[in-house]
């Protein structure tokens, strides 16, 4: 990836990492972006930086454009190492004696986490900064998604620096909103549902503050993927939407199954929520991504899962994922569970209690099956469909 002007004197340098496959147990099929941002001004300043590995590429697309020695500051807006792995790098290039920018807990964090007495400029939330013609001013977005996490808004270009917010884990040969399209949405809405949808009350009263203070927005920057200049309002009206949960009238069946009969009680019951009129999708937890499968809670109604018992617990996948789920707590959702065993048959009860403990309103009791479903099991799971349907529209 070669440096961008993205607007006069202003240049996206950051890198595109075309095969990671895994960021933090979430799949990115498409791989991801760095970005990284150099404002050519009377001051030079360089927002964020990059993982630690292609540290040296970003150095090589800023020399495109002028010599790295030329940096004046650099606005660090979150410690997160696939933004500030970078930084030690860059540091020793430019002179570790220039100003370093970055919330008062970023200070905090990044020196815990290189270590070296860098020059750090904590600064305030509405501090501003000049650069000459141009003005840089800091936002704090503690909570989206990091303690130390902040935005910096370039005031006469309009121009919003979102670190993590609004972005998404995707690397294609298109650059803005405007190349890629629509496509560009799942991918958005993947990564909200993964990373900031446990954050989703502190991302509204963002929004509300934003719309309070007035500011405009000519493009918006996020530290992962597209750059967002031409429809701005869909992103954000996004994830004003998701913040808010609201649901339709979707439901998930997510199971594992050993030996089929959880998987046929899956159909089942999927076959019975389809027939109340209910927009249902199995999921089965072998062959769908943890990430994927949140995707789509995102704005499911109801989350039925299913396990079969293995040594007196759940299989392992079902426990891997409810855990995943729990950490992003999900609101305003229906749950059921539902599960095949052989002599104990706990799973159910295990997976009752979880759903309770992300506070789902539960379809009581769950579906238990021992061995193998008959047809007029079959027929039960699909009547627990209908009933989980019912308790939808309630």
């Amino acid at each position: 990836m070669q440096p961008i002007e993205i607007a006069k004197g202003i240049y996206d340098v950051g890198v595109k990492d075309w095969n990671i496959r895994d960021f933090h147990g979430y799949s990115t099929y498409q791989g991801t972006t760095y970005n990284a941002f150099l404002i050519v001004d009377e001051k030079v300043a360089l927002i964020d930086t990059v993982k630690k590995e292609f540290a040296d590429q970003m150095l090589d697309n800023i020399a495109r454009i002028i010599d790295p020695k030329k940096i004046d500051l650099v606005v660090s807006n979150h410690t997160e190492m696939d933004h500030s792995g970078g930084l030690p790098r860059v540091m020793h290039r430019i002179g570790e004696d220039k100003p370093l920018y970055c919330s008062q807990m970023g200070a905090r964090n990044l020196k815990q986490h290189f270590f070296p007495n860098w020059n750090y400029q904590p600064v305030k939330n509405g501090e501003e900064l000049s650069l000459g013609s141009r003005t840089l001013t800091f936002l704090e977005t503690r909570m989206l998604h990091w303690p130390d996490s902040m935005f910096t808004y370039l005031k006469e270009d309009k121009i919003l620096f979102s670190s993590d917010a609004f972005g998404q884990h995707y690397a294609g040969p298109e650059n803005f909103d405007d190349e890629i399209g629509d496509k560009i949405m799942p991918h958005a809405k993947k990564y909200y549902a993964n990373i900031l949808l446990l954050y989703a009350a502190k991302t509204l009263k963002l929004l509300e503050k934003i719309t309070e203070m007035g500011l405009e927005f000519n493009m918006i920057c996020p530290d992962h993927g597209i750059i967002w200049r031409k429809d701005i309002p869909k992103i954000i009206d996004a994830y004003v939407r998701w913040s808010q949960q609201a649901a339709k009238n979707k439901a998930l069946v997510i199971y594992d199954t050993m030996w089929h009969s959880t998987a046929a009680m899956a159909e089942a019951i999927t076959g019975g929520l389809a027939a109340a009129g209910v927009y249902a999708i199995p999921m089965d937890l072998r062959h769908v991504h943890r990430s994927d499968i949140m995707t789509e809670v995102l704005d499911a109604r109801a989350v039925v899962v299913g396990s079969p018992t293995l040594n007196n617990n759940l299989f392992p996948t079902v426990s891997d994922f409810l855990t995943y789920m729990k950490g992003l707590k999900p609101h305003n959702k229906i749950g059921a569970a539902f599960g095949s065993y052989g002599w104990s048959g706990e799973a159910v009860k295990q997976i009752t209690e979880e759903l309770k403990g992300m506070k789902f309103e539960m379809v009581e009791p769950g579906m238990r099956v021992q061995y193998v479903p008959d047809k007029d099991t079959l027929q039960a799971c699909e009547d627990f469909g209908r009933k989980i349907a019912e308790a939808m529209q309630a």
